[in-house]
């Protein structure tokens, strides 16, 4: 069913730590090497959090950034969603930790746990509170410290992932010059391949118990070659979907903002639906893989830095554990 109504992204922002992981300094730390990772991952460094720094604390960032980007005040915001994988504590919710910290009370806060997709579904439940109410003003962020989650013995993972946070805030009004309407929004899942790409360690399922020790299922695990098949085949698929719903098609895309895991899945992606390079927003190769984050850094960065135009179409599309996927189609005023 097509969107009613205005679904406008008024303000982007983003924030990375400032430490800088390269693979040089990986080479140091696990047996790996430069060409090693860059070849079958196009990773040339990540942002690694520091010491203390909590998903709240980014998250925190980014949010002020969007919403200074949106001529916005803190107390314009009627909910704030919160998408991540790598929350400050099991409980409470990491959004309501953000609402204090931006000094407010008595919003509808939450957490969105989509792994990589996290992002975009947040999204696609903004769009459901500003439908339900029009004057509403969302703060949709994404934060990620996935290398708490990462096990730096693990070379086939830890070269992989970053740190950081991005945001935007969403609101039911007609959208001004350099805000962008979001036109569609597509999500996807199948559970039967939650194996593939997990942490297991905390859950209910993987309780842990006084005394225990940190073992290997604390980490992220993934079977990287299924993952990439999946991942190319889901993000492409939904991408070819989501242009066919709107009749629309890639020539009518004037950026592609993959996530943002590896880049030799993003140009396998951009390959199947026949979009070149220029067209594709690349931020993994200084970043890493920031799971939720990753998508909306890039659209930040994109913004920020003049690589979208008025009137540019991009389309955002998102993988990850679950399996999650989705596309996002955005039109820029």
């Amino acid at each position: 069913m097509p969107m009613h109504g205005h679904f406008t992204l008024e303000g982007f922002g983003r924030y990375v730590p400032e430490r800088i992981l390269t693979n040089a300094h990986l080479e140091a730390m696990v047996e790996t090497s430069d060409e090693w990772i860059t070849t079958r991952t196009g990773i040339k460094e990540r942002r690694i959090a520091a010491v203390g720094e909590a998903a709240s604390d980014m998250a925190l960032k980014a949010s002020l950034q969007a919403l200074d980007n949106a001529s916005r005040k803190a107390i314009d915001l009627t909910h704030i969603y919160f998408a991540t994988f790598t929350p400050d504590a099991i409980c409470p919710p990491t959004a309501c930790i953000l609402e204090d910290k931006l000094g407010l009370k008595n919003l509808p806060c939450m957490d969105i746990s989509a792994a990589c997709s996290g992002f975009l579904y947040a999204l696609d439940a903004a769009c459901g509170a500003v439908a339900l109410r029009p004057g509403s003003a969302v703060l949709v962020t994404a934060s990620e410290v996935t290398t708490s989650r990462t096990n730096w013995a693990d070379r086939a993972t830890c070269v992989l992932f970053g740190d950081g946070a991005g945001a935007v805030v969403l609101s039911g009004r007609e959208p001004k010059p350099g805000q962008a309407a979001i036109e569609d929004v597509i999500l996807k899942s199948d559970g039967s391949l939650w194996p593939l790409l997990t942490v297991k360690s905390g859950g209910s399922a993987f309780p842990l118990k006084l005394g225990d020790t940190v073992g290997n299922d604390f980490f992220i695990y993934m079977n990287g070659p299924e993952v990439y098949k999946n991942a190319v085949r889901a993000m492409g698929s939904v991408c070819r979907e989501i242009l066919e719903k709107n009749n629309l098609s890639m020539a009518d895309v004037d950026l592609f903002i993959p996530h943002q895991a590896n880049l030799r899945i993003m140009e396998a992606v951009a390959k199947r639906l026949r979009i070149g390079p220029e067209k594709v927003m690349v931020t993994v190769d200084r970043y890493g893989n920031t799971s939720a984050s990753a998508v909306a850094i890039a659209l930040a960065e994109a913004v920020a830095t003049g690589r979208i135009k008025p009137g540019d179409r991009v389309l955002l599309t998102v993988f990850g554990g679950g399996f999650t996927w989705g596309a996002v189609l955005l039109k820029f005023a």
